[in-house]
């Protein structure tokens, strides 16, 4: 039989879904189950917690203590990019339908996009993050400042943009 665990020990999992929704409580239950949670009730928290993000996929982490549950959205570049496009809701279309985001986000936008992921990027400075985010504006499919993210990275290479160090 396996050990007990510690109850005041804090468990952390992370969970993707679809913000603002209540996933199927079958596919928490094997996470949150053996902890002593109710995966309904956490479901239902986590869709609170995620009304901000609503039909987009993201990422939640639960910091579980004491059968009490803690939940901390952890957004991605791409629906971070998302998110500031603006779009309306894809209420009514077809799962598998692949959405188009072919918005329109500003500088400004993508230097606020990348504050918030500094911390979790790859890159050594600033501007290297600043070049993530635009890449992730690549695969979105979405253009900055009305040119594509392709020609816009190709700018600063060249040096034709300069990005200012806002860190």
């Amino acid at each position: 039989m396996p050990p007990k665990f510690d109850p005041t020990a804090v468990q952390t999992i992370f969970v993707r879904v679809r913000g603002g929704k209540v996933g199927n409580p079958a596919s928490l239950a094997p996470k949150v189950g053996p902890l002593g949670l109710s995966p309904k009730k956490v479901g239902e928290d986590i869709a609170k917690a995620t009304g901000d993000w609503k039909d987009l996929r993201i990422t939640v982490k639960l910091e579980i203590q004491n059968r009490q549950t803690k939940i901390e959205v952890v957004p991605s570049a791409a629906s971070l990019i998302i998110k500031a496009l603006n779009e309306p809701s894809r209420e009514g279309k077809a799962k598998g339908e692949h959405t188009k985001h072919n918005g329109n986000i500003s500088m400004e936008d993508i230097h606020s996009i990348a504050k918030l992921m500094r911390g979790r990027s790859m890159s050594k400075d600033y501007i290297g993050t600043v070049k993530e985010i635009i890449g992730s504006c690549v695969s979105v499919g979405c253009t900055i400042d009305g040119e594509t993210a392709k020609v816009l990275l190709t700018k600063i290479r060249s040096g034709e943009v300069e990005l200012e160090n806002r860190e």
